[in-house]
């Protein structure tokens, strides 16, 4: 009875991964619930009163289907000498208190946290779920940058004001892509013009030297039936158009805090010298030699559905290191720019999920009204790196760890058997990254004398450690 022996082993698995994904959570020391003063400060908060009535703009979100803590919204125009773009973030700084219980909390969580059997959620839901969240055909109070831009695309004026607004949809990026692909998007559609205005922007980016890795993401999805897979994919156009308003965004925050000499930055080093080089001699050896121009302009040359492009922006991830969060207050740092952006760039769009962005948008909320940094705001800035570093190092164990025990218990069944797999990455002599296609999972894993990132190879699967994530291959 084959069937049914791999039924029981499948099951068997998914039982041995609740477990160990319950485990992993609580290795990390996590806060998971809320103090209770922290819950009825959450309950007692009251929407803050607004400088500007901006509920006759038809503003509407886009997030992956189901987003409840909602941090952006939009609307977009054409106007006579380019376009106006609203772009509303969540009120977070108006609805937390300075220094309350609420501050605390989120303090100690930096970032929400996404585990595939659920999240940590950096604010109470009552905030990050409901009040403070865009959600559609509700009264929200957000902070609103309004961008005037040219018919290029380039900034011309900016401003931020807390407003109150009232987002008429609730779009998700799947079905907006369907819809912009088969032409079902009138001229009064509120992502009409979404393309037009992201295309733009990446043309500027593009101008600016930005780069952007564009790797394949890696998804734990858990089905109705409680069972976990991995599903792998590269974003869509749509985010990426999307994100070029988040990416303005938080270059003008960058821009009015380096004017005024205070606030906070998420800098990244330019790649060294050594590091180009070392890139130039992979792609030559993967066959995909990159020969001239900028790095960001290479990769963007790269196709997207083509497996041989894979291995080459493995290699490219050692050029998109160093990210990392820089204040000031007095005076501009050393180093301001963030690198694959091109520019000086500030976290200032996901204040529900992140806690330097609620740092950012009070600050800026002050100086662009002629006013000077908030003096909680400005008392508190040297903690911050320290504090997004420890749940940044927090969420990558969790995200990583997870992949790895979902991976295991994926492949647990066919433990003992061999399995097809590509070469993605050459780790030393004997060692490398192989990425097998199904079940998707990439995997360390020792390679036959001369595999090469590219090559197709077949391994056996000698172990798969679901309690800690540790899958074993033999040649």
């Amino acid at each position: 009875m084959p069937q049914r022996r791999t039924h029981l082993a499948a099951t068997a698995a998914q039982n041995a991964l609740t477990a160990s994904l319950a485990a992993l959570r609580d290795s990390l020391d996590a806060p998971v619930a809320f103090p209770a003063e922290a819950l009825a400060e959450a309950e007692d908060a009251t929407r803050p009163p607004a400088d500007a009535d901006l509920r006759d703009v038809a503003f509407v979100t886009l997030d992956p289907a189901g987003s409840r803590d909602l941090d952006q919204a939009f609307h977009l125009a054409r106007h006579a000498r380019g376009y106006t773009v609203h772009y509303a973030i969540a009120d977070v700084p108006g609805f937390v208190r300075p220094g309350g219980a609420v501050d605390r909390a989120a303090r100690e969580r930096g970032q929400t946290l996404y585990a595939a059997d659920g999240r940590v959620p950096l604010h109470p839901p009552v905030l990050s779920e409901d009040r403070a969240s865009l959600l559609p055909g509700d009264d929200r109070s957000a902070l609103v940058w309004t961008f005037a831009l040219d018919r290029d695309g380039a900034v011309a004026d900016v401003r931020l004001r807390r407003a109150l607004i009232r987002s008429r949809a609730q779009l998700d990026y799947v079905s907006t892509q369907h819809a912009l692909d088969a032409g079902a998007v009138g001229d009064d559609d509120p992502v009409a013009l979404l393309p037009e205005i992201g295309l733009l922007r990446l043309q500027r980016e593009a101008a600016r030297g930005g780069a952007s890795l564009n790797l394949p993401d890696e998804e734990v999805v858990r089905d109705e039936n409680g069972h976990y897979r991995i599903e792998r994919r590269h974003p869509l156009a749509v985010e990426e158009w999307n994100a070029q308003l988040s990416l303005m965004t938080g270059m003008a925050a960058a821009g009015l805090m380096l004017d005024a000499r205070v606030g906070v930055l998420r800098t990244m080093p330019q790649p060294s010298d050594d590091a180009f080089q070392t890139f130039r001699h992979q792609t030559r050896a993967l066959g995909r030699p990159w020969t001239t121009g900028r790095y960001g302009d290479y990769l963007r040359t790269l196709p997207r559905d083509d497996p041989g492009s894979l291995p080459v922006l493995q290699a490219a991830a050692s050029l998109f290191r160093g990210a990392g969060y820089v204040t000031f207050d007095g005076e501009t740092p050393e180093q301001t720019v963030q690198a694959a952006i091109g520019a000086p760039y500030a976290h200032a769009t996901a204040p529900l999920r992140r806690l330097v962005d609620r740092w950012a948008l009070a600050i800026c909320l002050e100086l662009s009204a002629g006013r000077e940094a908030p003096a909680w705001a400005r008392e508190s800035l040297a903690e911050l790196p320290d504090l997004m570093r420890a749940s940044e190092q927090r969420a990558a164990r969790l995200s990583a760890g997870t992949i790895d025990r979902v991976e295991a218990a994926l492949l647990a069944p066919l433990v003992g058997t061999r399995i097809a797999a590509t070469v993605i990455e050459r780790r030393g002599a004997e060692r490398g990254r192989i990425q097998i296609a199904e079940p998707a999972v990439t995997a360390s894993a020792p390679l036959p004398p001369g595999a090469e990132p590219g090559d197709e190879v077949e391994l056996t699967l000698t172990s798969a450690g679901i309690d800690r994530g540790e899958l074993a291959f033999a040649v």
